[in-house]
């Protein structure tokens, strides 16, 4: 089980190659991949998102919010703008997603650098 982020979906969406996007291929072919809450608000943000792509990304499964995790999600950020690093609010809560499942995230966005080595994000 993988979760993917709003920058390989969208990549894969617009037919980009990419290692990202050749994993997801595979991954959503098995049945493999999970969402975190915050990249389905992300891909739903785009005023053209096709109907018939929003109906599929509604039959992936989203990752549960856990107890707790709006403070976790502040208190990971915290570090990391205290450490001088940029941490995006979306970001944030993608990684705090997958850090409470223990699950790693593809991605094709370096911000996402920055919470595995404050956070323990794992990256695929």
């Amino acid at each position: 089980m993988i979760a993917a982020d709003t920058s390989s979906i969208v990549a894969y969406i617009d037919g980009e190659q990419g290692d990202d996007t050749r994993l997801l291929d595979s991954f959503l072919e098995s049945r493999q991949i999970v969402l975190p809450p915050a990249v389905l608000s992300e891909l739903f943000s785009e005023p053209k998102l096709p109907e018939i792509i929003k109906s599929a990304l509604l039959q992936i499964p989203l990752l549960v919010i856990l107890d707790g995790y709006w403070e976790r999600v502040g208190n990971l950020r915290s570090k990391i703008l205290a450490s001088g690093l940029r941490a995006k609010i979306a970001d944030s809560l993608i990684a705090q997603s997958c850090i409470d499942h223990s699950i790693a995230l593809l991605t094709r966005d370096n911000d996402f650098r920055h919470f595995v080595r404050v956070g323990g994000l794992k990256l695929f």
